[in-house]
Parts: C-alpha cells; structure tokens; sequence
C-alpha cells in the first residue's frame, strides 16, 4: 500500500491544482485547457496519492509528458543507489512532484489576473493627508 504523502502546506495535490499549474506554466493561446487537465489526470493516475513514484513503471510512451513536466519545473528526479544482496549496486530512479513551484504557478497567474482576493478600492490607497478639509 502507498503511502499518503503531503505538501509542505498539508494538503494533497489536486487534479484541478496541477491541471491550473500546467496551464498557467505555459502561453494560455498554446495548450488548452482541456488538454492540461488530461495531462494531469495522466500524471497523477501514476502518482496516486504520493508525491513520488519509480521511474521504471512507465513505457517510453508514458514519459513525454514527465519530460514536459520536468522541463516546466513541475516534477523532478531523484535516485536512490542499493546494494543488493550479491555486493553490487542497484539505481532507482524517482519522479517527485515539486510543490513549490505548483503553488507559485497556481498563486502567479491568480496575482496577476487579481484573484487574490482583495477587491479593495482606488481610495484605499490614498494617505490620509489627501482626505483633510482645507478651510480657505
């Protein structure tokens, strides 16, 4: 059984979270949106709820969009040398989601169309000085 590994913020990467990040890492005119939450779906079918799978399990076909995802800072690699039991060594090849650099993909795009939350008012960013009555 795998285990449940999270983000540095607790909480499990979602199929919305990653599709958002692989959209927004990329010109929104190039890859539809459509097209980033099939290659998420994909991805995350291999992952399951880990945060880092074994190179191995994948077919040559399987792996472009790990090498796109790679390349967007999305996901990294790792190995891991064993030494099996007859003394020689054995390299395991990982995949890791990088959390950091989703959340900063999710949170740019949504700072840059401002969805962050604060509708404030042009007015909220006068000093008071400007607010003063002057008697003439």
């Amino acid at each position: 059984m795998a285990r449940r590994e999270v983000s540095a913020d607790h909480s499990t990467l979602t199929l919305d979270e990653l599709a958002l990040a692989i959209k927004n890492s990329v010109d929104d005119e190039k890859l539809p949106e459509e097209a980033a939450r099939d290659m998420a779906y994909r991805v995350l079918n291999f992952f399951g709820h880990s945060d880092r799978m074994v190179d191995n399990i994948l077919e040559p076909i399987d792996r472009d969009p790990f090498y796109m995802l790679e390349d967007i800072g999305i996901l990294t690699t790792e190995m891991e040398e064993v030494t099996i039991y007859d003394g020689k060594e054995w390299r395991i090849h990982y995949w890791l989601f990088r959390n950091d650099r989703i959340r900063e993909l999710i949170e740019r795009k949504a700072a840059a169309s401002g969805e962050d939350g604060d509708s404030g008012s042009v007015y909220d960013s006068l000093t008071d000085d400007v607010w003063q009555y002057k008697k003439r």
